[in-house]
């Protein structure tokens, strides 16, 4: 079992306050690719989640209970950090499905679909960013045809927002990874016309 499967186990079982209905958490970045494939890679301490909604009760006991620094955190190394919706760099309507064979009383988990991940790593790109990326094309959880709609989708939710100006970077990290791991030409991505490439 993964690890990020037995922290989320661990954390329902332990978890001891009661609520009307299951908390929802949406697990983005690594976290999201080590939920829906079997892929696995060395880990860094914290993977990222995102609280929604985020109740301001919910997340103080999120934080004090699996936070950085806590007991869970230390037991599987690996903390909660809840970021909120319009952090990470994602398509306008991101794609998250249920992770239903956790069989968790108290939470209700959801990844995020591995191309809007792989989407979301073309900003910050980092040799881990790239790992994973190379690993979901490899391992065949993209199809080249899809990154690119779902691109052009982050093209769209960002086009009249300051962040546009990280598009440029992003398209060129994205050719990178049509020419070196796909094998294939670059697209043509079609930015905001006050976007300097």
């Amino acid at each position: 079992m993964s690890v990020i499967r037995e922290y989320l186990i661990d954390l329902d079982q332990q978890w001891s306050w009661l609520q009307q209905d299951r908390i929802t958490l949406n697990v983005i970045g690594s976290g999201a690719l080590f939920l829906q494939t079997s892929y696995e890679r060395g880990t860094k301490d914290a993977d990222v989640f995102e609280l929604n909604p985020p109740s301001p009760e919910e997340e103080q006991r999120l934080r004090s209970f699996a936070g950085r620094g806590t007991e869970l955190h230390k037991k599987h190394r690996m903390y909660l950090d809840i970021v909120h919706a319009r952090v990470p760099y994602v398509p306008r309507v991101p794609i998250f499905h249920e992770q239903t064979d956790l069989f968790l009383k108290n939470f209700q988990v959801f990844a995020l679909d591995v191309v809007d991940v792989v989407v979301s790593k073309l900003k910050p790109f980092r040799p881990n960013d790239r790992e994973d990326i190379a690993a979901m094309v490899k391992g065949g959880f993209v199809d080249h045809q899809k990154l690119v709609e779902r691109f052009n989708g982050l093209v769209a939710r960002w086009d009249f927002d300051a962040r546009a100006e990280d598009l440029p970077h992003c398209v060129k990290n994205l050719h990178n990874v049509e020419r070196n791991i796909f094998g294939v030409e670059e697209s043509v991505i079609e930015l905001p016309s006050w976007v300097a490439e």
